[in-house]
């Protein structure tokens, strides 16, 4: 019974708020976990866990040494699956919704400097059509800011050559047109004229990036290859994808774009989401003026 609603809830995920592959597992291992919970405590049904069993859950969480944002976003996934049963009328109230989620240090996301970003570019072997993929994946994450998941989604007809965009899916079943810009048109281009036809096994394939079996391609696939080329380049820290998004952020507003134009190509729904870039342009203009000037 527990498993089912949980079954449930994970194709409501799926079907209804349009969630990725990604998100819908992490909230499944994360509510699977309470349930193992459950199981030990002897509690059969979801409607009688306490405001008091929520509170003990998450204290056997940090007695076991989990980070505070591994306990809230574990916090934030129970108190999603309740309310999705409240609105089912599974459960007739929300212990999660009056329990406090442990207060996180704000982190700056990292970013690379454009003599890094060339290097990454730069990494993959262009006489290949692995590379030849590889490299105009990595350029149109570095030109869009699109999340890897987006990227992974998009389609052939999906690119506008002529008007130099691509149109993505985002969160919540959201469409929007990204800058793709020169580069990674052209990365683009040679990748769809040299490799993918190579990787091509079934002609009706409409992905745009293929993996080696002719499919589309896997975010968690991007990820490794992408572990794969900063091992081979020295001068950089392990970096995800997502690191590229932060960067393309933290370009565009050094470069004078605005506010609300980056908010637009990042597909936040909230312009406070995208206020964070601006600490770490402060920061970064601040540490160039205390190396530069001669007085700071």
């Amino acid at each position: 019974m527990l498993d089912h609603q949980l079954d449930l809830f994970l194709r409501y995920l799926r079907a209804e708020k349009h969630a990725s592959e990604h998100t819908v597992q992490q909230y499944g291992l994360d509510i699977r976990q309470f349930i193992d919970y459950m199981n030990q405590e002897g509690i059969a049904d979801y409607s009688a866990v306490t405001v008091l069993h929520a509170r003990s859950y998450l204290a056997k969480l940090q007695l076991r040494d989990y980070a505070r944002r591994s306990i809230a976003r574990k916090c934030s996934a129970l108190r999603s699956f309740y309310i999705y049963m409240l609105r089912e009328r599974i459960v007739n109230s929300n212990p999660f919704a009056q329990v406090q989620t442990p207060k996180l240090d704000k982190r700056l996301p990292k970013f690379l400097y454009p003599d890094e970003v060339r290097a990454l570019l730069e990494a993959p072997d262009p006489s290949t059509p692995i590379g030849l993929r590889d490299r105009a994946i990595m350029e149109t994450l570095y030109a869009s800011g699109m999340r890897v998941g987006e990227l992974v989604g998009l389609n052939v007809s999906s690119v506008d050559f002529a008007n130099g965009v691509a149109l993505v899916m985002g969160k919540g079943a959201k469409e929007r047109y990204v800058p793709l810009g020169e580069y990674a048109l052209l990365a683009i281009r040679d990748y769809l004229d040299r490799a993918r036809p190579v990787l091509c096994k079934h002609p009706e394939e409409r992905a745009l990036f293929l993996n080696t079996r002719g499919g589309r391609i896997h975010d968690r696939a991007v990820r490794r290859f992408l572990d794969e080329y900063v091992a081979k380049t020295a001068e950089l820290h392990k970096i995800s994808p997502h690191v590229l998004r932060h960067t393309f952020a933290t370009h565009m507003l050094e470069a004078g774009a605005d506010l609300r134009t980056v908010q637009e190509f990042l597909g936040h729904a909230n312009i406070s989401t995208t206020q964070i870039y601006t600490h770490v342009t402060r920061d970064h203009l601040q540490s160039v003026y205390n190396r530069a000037h001669p007085r700071a």
